[in-house]
């Protein structure tokens, strides 16, 4: 008799490949793309039904001729759909490293930013977070592939973005972050750094529900800066004044009649601040239709007082089925954004000053109804914190909109065709008004108001505009038989990007102060003499086309290849406008032979690899190839002065985008019944192409060309168990660790240097052939001088003269003298690895969850407090320094004069260890049973207490080890700001 039937996972999702045979005999088949199969069977014959990630099944053959079959998942991970680029896969017939996060990983974590929730969680990705409220963390995806720029691609909903920060995370389903060549060749020249794909919730076929998240709580510092106090800095300064007598023969002293005070100036200027996160969303679904709107709000108080961030998001989106094979919607994501006092600048100076404050002043005259300034050797130099926190609070006004969305239309015909049309745009709307208030302080010295700076109002104003449009027309064949399973994908794409900016300043001048009124901070007021002007304004665009094929032979032999050429209008006038960028991948899943069905410990391995082709058009030169012109001179003609150009590089006619050529291999294993999970990848990105400045003979203009190689490799490794004991208790631990080697192998040229760093400092950032990206480079350090003799019996230090207490440089080449070329790589910014660690317990109703994560084997470039134009107070381990002969051989002499233990001679004395280790959230929660959520007509609840950032082991002495920064200068600690410890209650509800 003929049997037939359609075969569904849990999900009701038809399963396309899966194998139908009668047991012990040679008859099989397997469904077709709509989940069907047809087989001849007798009646007492058993069918067996097996997929790869699913659970075998077995009937017996009846007198029915239909039968259906729901598969259970073997694994969940293995049977996961997951998106990629410009459609969808099984996470089981993938050769490339996609990791997936789940919207439970990310969506009660108090981060306004989503991507700050993926710290520790995902192997191959870093992130840096600041503590700034609302500030987007910084993301590197296996490491650091270009002097141009590390920042990921974003793909929301399948708009290409730089940022998701207008998303919140409650609004987000799942997260996709994409590693290796034959997952990321696909996005052309905006693959090479890695692509997030995001995609936003929508509703749930067949109900209707309305979910409530809320979160609430506060954020306190918990990892201060450790600096002397009153009583030690009476001890340090009067020592410096007398060492440094000793040196130059000039003599101070300092008076401490009125200063008595013993200030806690971070104390002073952080505050414990609150922070809440709430999310409704109201889902239905018919037959027909389906409708999701999601409202957010978002507030958060930063560490400093009176700093605030809000954010109120909106998620809406529309599927609706004109018929079975028609389907029309949209989909939009806003958000407003009203940051407070964001000027980064007064955030970098209120902190730092707190650490350079003398803790001996007063911070604020009671009598006189005035803050205080600071002691004689700081009042010029260094404002009182408080007086910047206080006098300068609310005085940065910005509202920054954001709409993101798309419209769609979707064809199914002729069976296994399907085309998809989307049209996307994202326009961003930002302004900012910032007010310079006058600031008057009371005189301690003379007993008089004091004025700081120029005691001059000011207003400056920037709007800024940007858009982004994108279509794409895409066309998926898919088609099964006789076990062989294609997916064919091929598609046309553009992508429009303008930003326009203007930004201007206007002072009081001569006239009247600007009063400090929110509704006046415009550059229409004011004097017109004392105005500046600045702008930003450019536009580029792309033309791509695309095509991909996927492929595997009954789940067992896997086989994926995809080819994009893109068009950019950056390179247009050249003639070099169209790259080709390509990559396969293939993958064999062993326990599917035969050979291996005597391991029966082993449920699943796959071995795979992929190689491939990927793109980088991250620049700050829009146009690369089209040089923008300078104001280099002046020419005088009668009484007018006419102004100059000249290019700022000479072009370069073939000139095109970076190209990295990576390639990876690895396995994928699950054992004792898929309760372990191994993932092992090595992998090795080599970016070729590499856009630098060509240096110019003396005296003429650089050029830009492709010229120079950087190779990031290295290893990935994740591991999982998850288990069950009795009925009451489960739990699951997992682990992660990435091993980073980044080394620039070429350049334009034999012994050519790139060079960053802090503005005052000599540059410690290094791009160098032979290195790795943004090294620091300096002197070695031995020690301290401990006496003449020791100085008599080194060797001979030609940079300055030196004494005891100094610090004692290594002779690195050896020719009994210190000199300059003794300068060498003193630490690495990039770490030897990153790793994180989780646990989740659950007992009933209850659930537990760790989340650790850390960093090892980089180096931190302290820069804060090496500046030597005023006198700091000292960290406390200047208690240490050395005072005589034996007293200490890590910190010099506390002596400004001595060049050599100062900013000129940058060297290991500043260098820190930046690895550490973090509990980065714990979270425990409870969900009411649905016997009792029922009487209230409720589907779900579950209430948690969560803390983020609990304890952080590190040795460096800045508030965090996590040091961000640019593609070439990163790792350096030159403007501390911490990150807080955050404890927050919240509940999710669904009814």
């Amino acid at each position: 008799m003929s049997i037939s039937g359609t075969i569904v996972d849990t999900a009701d999702e038809v399963l396309i490949g899966v194998s139908v045979r009668v047991q012990d005999t040679q008859t099989g088949t397997v469904t077709d793309i709509d989940g069907k199969y047809t087989i001849s069977a007798n009646i007492g014959n058993v069918l067996v039904f097996s997929y790869v990630g699913m659970k075998t099944q077995q009937v017996t053959v009846d007198s029915l001729s239909v039968i259906n079959i729901v598969m259970e998942e073997e694994s969940n991970l293995l049977a996961e759909t997951i998106v990629i680029g410009y459609g969808t896969a099984k996470k089981r017939d993938l050769t490339g490293t996609i990791a997936s996060i789940r919207a439970e990983d990310i969506e009660n974590r108090p981060s306004s930013n989503p991507l700050a929730s993926l710290q520790g969680k995902v192997a191959g990705v870093q992130v840096v977070n600041t503590g700034i409220a609302g500030q987007e963390p910084e993301i590197r995806i296996r490491g650091t592939n270009s002097i141009n720029g590390y920042k990921p691609l974003y793909v929301v909903d399948g708009l290409f973005n730089d940022n998701i920060n207008f998303l919140n995370p409650a609004d987000i389903e799942s997260m996709e972050i994409l590693k290796d060549p034959s997952s990321l060749a696909i996005f052309g020249v905006r693959g090479a750094n890695g692509v997030i794909i995001v995609t936003t919730k929508k509703a749930t076929e067949g109900q209707t529900l309305v979910n409530i998240n809320t979160s609430f709580g506060f954020k306190t510092v918990v990892d201060k800066i450790k600096m002397a106090n009153s009583t030690q800095f009476r001890e340090l300064y009067p020592e410096q004044l007398q060492n440094t007598y000793e040196s130059t023969g000039t003599l101070e002293e300092f008076d401490f009649t009125n200063w008595t005070a013993d200030t806690d100036w971070q104390n002073e200027i952080f505050q414990t601040g609150f922070i809440t996160n709430n999310n409704i969303s109201i889902s239905s679904s018919t037959e027909k239709n389906k409708f999701y709107i999601g409202i957010g709000y978002t507030s958060e108080e930063g560490n400093l007082k009176y700093e605030e961030y809000n954010k109120v998001t909106i998620n809406l989106s529309s599927d609706y089925n004109i018929t079975k094979d028609l389907r029309v919607g949209f989909q939009f994501n806003g958000a407003r954004s009203t940051p407070l006092n964001t000027e980064l600048s007064l955030y970098q100076d209120a902190v730092k000053n707190a650490l350079y404050s003398a803790p001996i002043a007063t911070p604020y005259n009671e009598i006189e109804g005035l803050f205080n300034t600071l002691p004689i050797f700081q009042k010029s130099q260094i404002s009182n914190p408080m007086s910047i926190v206080e006098l300068q609070k609310n005085t940065n006004k910005v509202i920054d909109y954001r709409a993101s969305g798309n419209v769609y239309g979707d064809l199914t015909f002729l069976k296994n065709f399907n085309f998809k049309i989307i049209y996307s745009l994202d326009y961003r709307s930002y302004d900012s008004r910032l007010y310079t208030p006058i600031r008057t302080l009371f005189d301690v010295d003379i007993q008089q108001p004091y004025v700081m700076g120029d005691g001059r109002t000011a207003v400056e104003q920037t709007k800024l505009n940007e858009t982004k449009v994108q279509s794409d027309y895409v066309l998926t064949y898919t088609n099964s038989f006789n076990g062989h399973n294609i997916t064919g994908t091929a598609g046309f794409t553009t992508y429009y990007n303008s930003l326009s900016s203007l930004t201007a300043r206007r002072g009081q001048g001569n006239g009247l102060p600007i009063a400090n009124d929110p509704d006046k901070w415009f550059v229409s007021i004011g004097d017109a003499d004392a105005s500046t002007t600045g702008s930003t304004q450019w536009e580029r665009a792309t033309v791509s086309f695309l095509v991909r094929g996927l492929y595997n032979y009954k789940s067992k032999y896997l086989l994926n290849a995809s080819f994009r050429r893109d068009g950019s209008s950056a390179f247009f006038y050249t003639g070099n406008e169209w790259q080709n960028f390509y990559s396969v991948g293939a993958g064999w899943v062993m326990t599917e032979e035969d050979f291996m069905s005597d391991y029966t410990f082993l449920d699943y391995l796959k071995l795979k690899g992929s190689w491939g082709t990927l793109g980088n058009q991250n620049m700050d030169r829009v146009y690369p190839a089209e040089p923008i012109l300078t104001n280099t001179t002046s020419a005088v003609f009668g009484d007018n002065i006419i102004p100059g150009y000249s290019l700022e590089y000479l072009p370069n006619p073939d000139l095109k985008w970076e190209k990295i050529e990576a390639w990876e291999v690895g396995l994928e294993a699950y054992f004792l019944k898929n309760r372990l999970n191994f993932e092992g990848v090595y992998y090795k990105k080599n970016t070729k192409d590499l856009l630098a400045e060509v240096p110019g003979i003396t005296g003429t203009t650089p050029g830009l060309g492709n010229l120079g190689e950087i190779e990031n490799k290295g290893i990935e490794l994740s591991l999982s168990w998850n288990d069950k004991i009795g009925p009451d208790w489960r739990y699951g631990i997992s682990a992660n660790l990435t091993t980073i080697k980044n080394k620039v192998i070429s350049l334009v040229q034999d012994g050519y240097t790139i060079t960053d760093g802090t503005s005052g400092l000599p540059l410690m950032s290094y791009v160098q052939a032979g290195y790795p990206i943004g090294y620091f480079y300096g002197y070695k350090v031995e020690g301290i001088y401990q006496n003449q003799t020791e100085i008599d019996n080194s060797p001979q230090n030609t940079l300055v003269t030196v004494k005891p207490g100094d610090v004692k440089f290594v002779d690195v080449d050896g020719d009994g003298r210190i000199t300059t070329a003794d300068r060498t790589m003193i630490g690495n910014p990039t770490p030897d690895f990153t790793y994180g660690f989780t646990l989740n317990l659950g007992y009933k109703n209850f659930d537990l969850s760790v989340d650790l994560m850390g960093v090892q084997g980089n180096e931190i470039y302290r820069t804060w407090n090496i500046f030597e134009w005023s006198q700091f107070n000292y960290l406390e381990g200047a208690m240490d320094r050395w005072h005589g002969e034996g007293t200490s051989n890590t910190h010099p002499i506390l002596d400004k004069s001595r060049s050599i233990n100062g900013k000129d001679y940058p060297s290991e004395l500043f260098i820190e260890d930046g690895s550490f280790l973090r509990i980065r959230n714990l979270q425990i929660g409870y969900t009411f049973s649905p016997q009792l959520l029922q009487k209230l007509r409720m589907k779900s609840l579950r209430v948690y207490a969560n803390i983020q950032n609990l304890k952080t082991w590190k040795s460096n002495t800045g508030y965090t080890p996590e040091m961000g920064g640019s593609a070439t200068a990163f790792g350096i600690d030159s403007n501390p700001y911490p990150i807080p410890a955050i404890y927050t209650f919240g509940l999710n509800l669904t009814f």
